[in-house]
């Protein structure tokens, strides 16, 4: 086996490395947060049905997680620039496809090609980052680049709608054609380098098959809970991890090294990671009914209020990533899941009364929670492997948030369920609502307290 090349110390490197990351860092969510402010209109467009609609984005989140953890390997065997800029040509020719789809079934096809593209840039864009900065400096590097995620999610809900109204929805995917091209253009001309520590071993085909049914029969199972074959598909997909588990145990050159979770910083990081995601991810979805139902705002009023959560996590996640470079992660992340409760708990008892100024607070003090977990976090996860495992561990940063987003809809989807049922909202049923919020609250402040103890349970050393 070829070694892998020793890290670059030049900034020659390491700036060029960190700006295509960090640009391709940004195409993904604000994709995601944009086109969910489009569906309106596409469904307007294709005389689409709500079900139908609803594939447009869970049919490139289910791509992006099936493909995640294979391509993580394959970019530690056949190298990560070059996986990289694959992923940027095909999510590229992917937004051109789906800017001139012709009907609505089109357009979902041309997603999962988009998130196949995803898959494969942001599983490689962490680990080009944290291949080049060495253990000191890595942290800041990691929070610069997660900063931008909380950038576009803030400026997709925005952006996308006045884009929306003015240009049209194909202007969404429009636009991330010249971005790509750029980041391409800079992968080629400046990123002269390539990564590859596992170069010339086999690629396990059967244990990536395996995952990614499995992965999909949980994550799809748990966006239609609390129907019964959501509950036959969450089950039977936890069967298929454990026997996707036992597998890899058996193969000379898995897939995902198992292995790698007896590493107490790497298992107890990842997992840290997952409940923050269930715990926290809903929580603009819960209060964007919340302000528009039970205090009456409108979409605009409501979204230039929720956008001070991401607002916040992108100031202070460099700051967390900068200070995890001098200071225990495992102490930050601690602290800022420890926020993250606080802010949950805080929305727990939210009423028809609560000011507008609560709620902002609320949200202020989760991002604040958000920005100094994440950093620190995924610094911690990154450092716990070896460079022959930055892709897969890459990839394990992103399943995680992606089944952490499931789960925490999964959870809301239940109790309004529970308590509103399959019905159209409407001021009858606005107490109803008012409670579901609280409920969902309350036990993702449980979650979110227990991982607390998981985040503090790890050692890093």
């Amino acid at each position: 086996m070829t070694p892998p090349p020793k890290p670059h110390t030049n900034d020659s490197i390491r700036i060029p490395a960190l700006l295509v990351a960090t640009l391709a860092n940004f195409l993904t969510p604000f994709m995601g947060s944009s086109i969910n402010i489009a569906l309106p209109a596409i469904g307007s467009e294709f005389a689409a049905d709500a079900i139908l609609l609803s594939w447009i984005p869970t049919s490139y989140l289910l791509a992006a997680a099936m493909f995640a953890v294979p391509f993580g390997r394959i970019s530690d065997i056949y190298g990560m620039k070059k996986i990289f800029s694959c992923g940027i040509v095909l999510f590229t020719i992917a937004s051109l496809l789906s800017a001139v789809a012709p009907t609505v079934l089109s357009l979902i096809a041309f997603r999962i090609i988009q998130g196949i593209g995803s898959a494969m840039i942001f599983v490689t864009g962490l680990a080009i980052v944290t291949s080049v900065y060495p253990s000191v400096g890595r942290g800041k590097a990691i929070g610069i680049n997660i900063a931008t995620v909380y950038i576009a999610l803030s400026l997709g809900p925005v952006v996308g709608g006045i884009m929306t109204q003015y240009l049209g929805w194909r202007s969404l995917f429009f636009a991330m054609i010249p971005l790509g091209m750029v980041i391409l253009a800079i992968t080629c001309w400046k990123v002269k380098n390539e990564w590859a520590g596992c170069r010339g071993e086999r690629f396990d085909l059967k244990g990536s098959i395996f995952f990614s049914i499995a992965l999909v029969m949980v994550i799809y199972g748990f966006s239609i809970l609390p129907k019964i074959a959501g509950i036959v598909l969450v089950i039977f997909g936890i069967l298929g991890f454990s026997g996707f588990l036992m597998f890899e145990l058996k193969v000379d050159s898995p897939v995902l090294n198992v292995r790698l979770f007896k590493n107490t910083t790497f298992a107890l990081s990842n997992l840290a990671a997952l409940i923050n995601y269930s715990a926290t991810f809903a929580v603009v979805f819960l209060l964007s009914l919340y302000l528009q139902y039970i205090k009456g705002l409108d979409p605009q009023s409501a979204g230039l209020i929720l956008v001070a959560q991401p607002v916040v996590m992108a100031i202070f996640a460099p700051i967390a990533g900068r200070l995890s470079d001098r200071f225990s992660p495992q102490k930050l992340a601690s602290l800022g899941m420890t926020l993250s409760t606080i802010g949950l708990f805080i929305f727990a008892f939210i009423t028809s009364e609560t000011s507008i100024t609560v709620v902002t607070v609320g949200l202020a003090v989760i991002g604040l929670g958000f920005g100094l977990f994440s950093s620190p976090n995924t610094s911690a996860i990154m450092g716990s492997v070896e460079k022959r495992f930055y892709g897969v561990a890459s990839a394990m940063v992103s399943t995680m948030r992606l089944l952490g987003q499931m789960l925490s809809m999964g959870l809301a989807l239940m109790v309004f369920a529970v308590f509103i049922g399959n019905v159209q909202i409407t001021p009858v049923q606005y107490p109803a609502l008012l409670k579901s919020i609280q409920t969902v609250f309350m036990i993702c402040t449980v979650l979110c307290f227990a991982g607390i103890f998981a985040s503090l349970a790890r050692k890093i050393y």
